[in-house]
């Protein structure tokens, strides 16, 4: 039994649910794929598969053994990829995940270029606003928004999405107009919480006016953890949000969102890759960056290099002794 071969045909009969399916992609028989996890099994003396006449389950067992397989055969990708001229044309699989508003209305548009370029790169895509955690979950890398707080990742910061201040014309006409942010804090108006991903808390509202800074906390009646059922509520009318541009633009044009406080300006929201820094940078993860970055100096360029840069070593482990970390950093 070549175990690199059993190994190979049991993660894709995982994925696939199914050794016929598995077979295909393989492009081996089914009797050879099924003989293969037989083998698999009978050396680890484990049963990792229940089949039915209709349908294939992974064991708890074989579920444990599944995660350990993809990240040693993702390895030995990579390490056959850095090492050949294959390190020109990034292939395999690649897991990431991404925030949905950002998955939805910049990501997903823009992947047919992504896929033109890089045609052997099979992205595995967790589109959430959850927390992930990369070594658990077996994660090549994320793109987040906000300030990165653990200490054991290397980031690269992408982008800096501008924010502004949005209402839905249902909700000005039931609250009033908002002539100052503070007014937001006043019984009768209401905004649209957010609650961080973490802490469950809902953040204030920062903006500025020339030398004023203020931060508006305001009363909410529900709050999300979710940025698309955030917009969704805004737009519903129930309550002021903190937006990024791009995601309340459609929605201004259509005359559904109205933007408020004219001259005062929300803080940018910093994006950012993150990795861990005993992961290996493969071809096809720097690929992937390289994309993002691209796409954010469309949509989301960087403003403040400086300060960012500053504020990302006070909270950030930067590499930079890693020639991966270097080359991503730069």
């Amino acid at each position: 039994m070549d175990r690199f071969d059993a190994m190979q045909a049991f993660a894709r009969v995982v994925e696939a649910g199914s050794f016929t399916k598995a077979a295909q992609t393989l492009h081996m028989s089914k009797t050879t794929v099924t003989q293969l996890v037989q083998q698999l099994e009978a050396r680890l003396r484990v049963k990792l598969l229940n089949r039915t006449t209709r349908q294939v389950k992974v064991t708890a067992d074989g579920a444990v053994y599944y995660e350990r397989v993809v990240r040693l055969l993702a390895d030995l990708e990579d390490a056959d990829t850095s090492l050949s001229s294959a390190a020109a044309s990034p292939k395999g699989r690649l897991r990431v995940d991404v925030p949905s508003p950002l998955a939805r209305l910049l990501l997903m548009p823009a992947l047919p270029a992504f896929h033109a370029r890089y045609p052997e790169i099979q992205l595995h895509m967790g589109v959430s606003d959850r927390v992930v955690d990369l070594i658990g979950d077996n994660v090549d890398g994320v793109l987040r928004g906000g300030e990165v707080t653990d200490p054991s990742l290397v980031v690269r910061h992408v982008g800096d999405l501008q924010m502004g201040v949005y209402a839905a014309p249902s909700y000005l006409e039931r609250a009033g107009w908002p002539q100052h942010p503070k007014e937001l804090e006043d019984t009768h108006h209401r905004t649209v919480g957010f609650m961080g991903p973490r802490s469950g808390k809902v953040a204030p509202i920062s903006m500025r006016l020339e030398d004023e800074h203020i931060e508006v906390q305001g009363t909410y009646v529900v709050a999300v953890d979710d940025g698309n059922a955030y917009l969704a509520a805004g737009v519903a009318g129930m309550g002021v949000l903190w937006l990024p541009h791009y995601m309340a633009e459609a929605h201004a044009v259509r005359g559904e969102l109205v933007p408020l406080f004219a001259g005062w300006h929300a803080d940018p929201m910093p994006m950012y890759v993150a990795f861990p820094p005993n992961r290996h940078v493969s071809a096809k993860l720097r690929a992937f960056i390289d994309w993002v970055v691209a796409l954010m100096a469309q949509h989301a360029p960087v403003v403040a290099p400086l300060n960012r840069t500053a504020q990302c070593i006070s909270t950030c482990r930067m590499v930079a002794a890693s020639s991966d970390a270097t080359n991503l950093a730069t």
